[in-house]
């Protein structure tokens, strides 16, 4: 079986997978018997002098793996469109034969001329499926699957952090990694996509191939760099959700176990941004009343993705879903927000920009009963986050009382909430350097002011009163000292 597994970000094999060819992409994965695929049928020049090559080459232990073809070895087939219809299923598995071949495309020089009619039948292929024109035999859509595997189900190249021996790495500034073989790769994807949503595909039939390993085998790629990949990986993978209602709670978990890596161990994925959009999509569509299976999806993987370091890269696909589950849930409003407090950042303010950003929305589908469960705690880090020496921070904070509905909770909730953060705000007028925090919390200040001049009145005597209280001490501290300084000087 196919099982890409990870240590701190660096992709290994374990002994069972290295003995494996198809666990590299040299071959088929599982037990399929490619002598048969590319038998007497594969079309070869016969006029070379060695006579036609075998494409099956036997390895140690007995595996089989496919080797690209000697120069001059594959020749064009004709068109769907001229051949009896009676022929054109045995043609179809010819052509994808062809497609079975392994080229190096690390050499652009290297067999143009078979690379060419290797891509130039995947787009027939492609073609063939798109139109509908012709349903394919169930031993062909077989035979379709495996090609597509020993195409796509290959070892990932090293991550470029890997290449560099960088633990710290940022991938916004780096250009992107693109895979040479792309030219081919995007016509086996395309086809394996038409596939899934052609009106011709029998669900019953496709689930025998499309199966839980090959699915895992999918979800294994979306750490590719190349993010064409993962783009094509994420629709596919959308549509099988969809299209095989029987591999939905599987396609969940596994996910889920992506998470749990990538939280607890690697911190080093490149495609959870696109997991996240189709959770995304998945969680929208869940049913009511929420099944405590998803529940505790929220509570034990997405809400702990809040905790590596490279949350910039996935961050507004996260904030999406976790909104999207209090949208159809109310009641889990103070589960979230507790839980992004319990992650909340301590030093790295980019990241606190980000909290403050999803808080908004999370508090924007919020409701007064869960919003009073929670908002001490939450104001008290509200609180801190006004006084940031970071401005972006203490400026993101303010900007919570812009939104309407959360400025309604707080009027609500004032005589709790004003006496939290009052403090804050008059060392924001006191002493913050920036203008544009100054500003805002001068605003928010007369906001409290209109709401309630009582409560106001009330809480500045009470601030007044602790800094008072606080002068009384600081004086009686110097005092003590001095007298110590002097009971020192005397007794020398």
């Amino acid at each position: 079986m196919f099982n890409k597994l990870m240590k701190r970000g660096h992709r290994k094999l374990s002994k069972s997978d290295r003995d494996d060819p198809a666990a590299c992409g040299n071959g088929p994965p599982g037990n399929w018997n490619l002598g048969s695929v590319l038998s007497s049928n594969v079309v070869v020049n016969h006029a070379s002098r060695a006579g036609p090559p075998s494409p099956v080459q036997q390895q140690p232990g007995g595996a089989v793996i496919v080797a690209a073809p000697p120069l001059g070895t594959i020749e064009t087939l004709p068109l769907f469109q001229s051949v009896p219809a009676s022929e054109r299923q045995h043609l179809f598995l010819r052509k994808l034969q062809i497609c079975c071949f392994q080229f190096d495309f690390t050499d652009t020089l290297k067999m143009v001329k078979e690379k060419e009619i290797k891509r130039h039948t995947l787009g027939e292929l492609v073609d063939l499926i798109q139109s509908g024109y012709g349903k394919i035999t169930e031993s062909n859509q077989e035979e379709m699957i495996r090609m597509i595997s020993v195409n796509i189900f290959r070892c990932l190249p090293p991550a470029s952090h890997e290449n560099t021996g960088s633990e710290h790495m940022d991938p916004d500034e780096e250009d992107p990694y693109l895979d040479p073989a792309w030219p081919h790769l995007q016509l086996v994807y395309e086809l394996l996509l038409r596939y899934v949503v052609s009106s011709d595909t029998d669900t019953r039939v496709a689930k025998r191939y499309i199966d839980y390993s090959f699915v895992l085998k999918l979800l294994d790629l979306f750490d590719s760099e190349d993010p064409r990949e993962r783009e094509y990986l994420k629709t596919i993978l959308h549509r099988i959700y969809g299209k095989f209602m029987v591999h939905r709670p599987f396609i969940r978990k596994a996910i889920n176990n992506i998470f749990y890596r990538f939280i607890y161990e690697t911190e080093r994925h490149s495609g959870i941004g696109e997991l996240l959009e189709i959770l995304g999509s998945i969680i929208n569509g869940f049913a009511l009343p929420m099944k405590e299976e998803h529940k505790l999806f929220l509570v034990r993987a997405l809400i702990p993705l809040h905790k590596p370091k490279p949350i910039s890269l996935y961050h507004q696909q996260l904030s999406y879903c976790i909104t999207q589950f209090v949208e159809k849930d109310y009641k889990l409003a103070d589960t979230v927000i507790r839980g992004l407090l319990k992650y909340w950042p301590v030093i790295n303010c980019q990241k606190e920009v980000l909290f403050l950003g999803e808080l908004e929305e999370v508090l924007d589908v919020t409701q007064a009963a869960e919003f009073q469960r929670c908002m001490v705690p939450l104001f008290r880090q509200i609180s801190r986050c006004l006084n940031s020496p970071h401005f972006q921070v203490a400026e993101r904070a303010l900007f919570l009382w812009n939104n309407e509905h959360i400025v309604s909770l707080i009027a609500q909730n004032r005589s709790v909430i004003l006496p939290i953060i009052f403090e804050a705000l008059e060392k924001n007028i006191r002493s913050h350097w920036n203008q544009a925090v100054h500003g805002l919390t001068v605003n928010v200040r007369k906001m409290f002011l209109d709401m309630d001049a009582e409560l106001f009145d009330e809480c500045e005597r009470q601030y007044a009163e602790r800094e008072a209280n606080a002068r009384e001490l600081e004086e009686q501290r110097q005092l003590t000292w001095q007298r110590l300084d002097a009971a020192a000087a005397q007794g020398g």
